[in-house]
């Protein structure tokens, strides 16, 4: 004999991971993509620009730091089953074009 309320308690604890964990999910990876952006927009102008090589190995390291922050918020098992699993692509790619990015920096 139930009320309806497990329900409505199982969507309420659902709409608040979403708001506590997917809204700073959210914007950890619009920071980063605005990161490999500006990282690849703007590379260095030649081989004399230290300053603009030392800013884009910044800029990858800085990806690469916001793509962990990603994968470990999204591993955490709450929101893993609210958000669901393609939550991991956002970091995974990012993180590999910052990865590559910086590896093939010369």
């Amino acid at each position: 004999m139930t009320d309806g309320t497990a329900g409505s308690d199982r969507a309420e604890r659902r709409r608040w991971v979403l708001w506590v964990l997917g809204v700073p999910l959210g914007l950890v990876h619009l920071l980063n993509a605005a990161t490999v952006y500006l990282m690849l927009r703007y590379p260095p102008q030649g081989e004399w620009d230290n300053q603009g090589y030392a800013g884009t190995a910044t800029a990858c390291l800085i990806s690469i730091v916001l793509s962990v922050i990603g994968l470990l918020i999204t591993l955490i098992p709450p929101v893993r089953r609210t958000l669901g699993p393609w939550w991991f692509a956002p970091p995974i790619l990012l993180g590999v074009i910052a990865w590559v990015r910086i590896a093939t920096l010369d």
